[in-house]
């Protein structure tokens, strides 16, 4: 485990219990069961949707993106604000923000299997 992955639990400590998992050359970082983030070269991205993604373009936070097959796909995860590295506050809302938005993309996953 890198040193910037346990470092995000030192970071969402006032959140609650995170926990990390690889994948695809990175890492997930969970919590109560679900994504809400993802880690990709030391660079945290968080879980967005169609109402929190505004908030994410406000400040300029650039969307997780990787190429496959000769062509960009863009996730629905964006770059962390560098504040919540130095703010428990910053660090909890912007984690709450992207667990908010992994609930509902679980819903909506429920919704469609029905």
């Amino acid at each position: 485990m890198s040193e910037f992955i346990s470092f995000l639990h030192e970071v969402f400590a006032d959140f609650g219990e995170i926990s990390t998992r690889k994948m695809f050359g990175g890492y997930g970082v969970y919590h109560q069961g679900l994504m809400f983030g993802l880690v990709a070269d030391d660079e945290l991205y968080l879980k967005n949707d169609a109402q929190t993604s505004a908030i994410f373009d406000q400040h300029n936070l650039e969307a997780f993106e990787y190429s496959k097959n000769d062509k960009t796909v863009k996730m629905s995860y964006s770059q962390a604000p560098e504040a919540i590295f130095d703010d428990p506050i910053e660090a909890n809302k912007w984690a709450t923000l992207a667990f908010e938005a992994a609930l509902r993309s679980a819903s909506n996953k429920k919704q469609k299997k029905k």
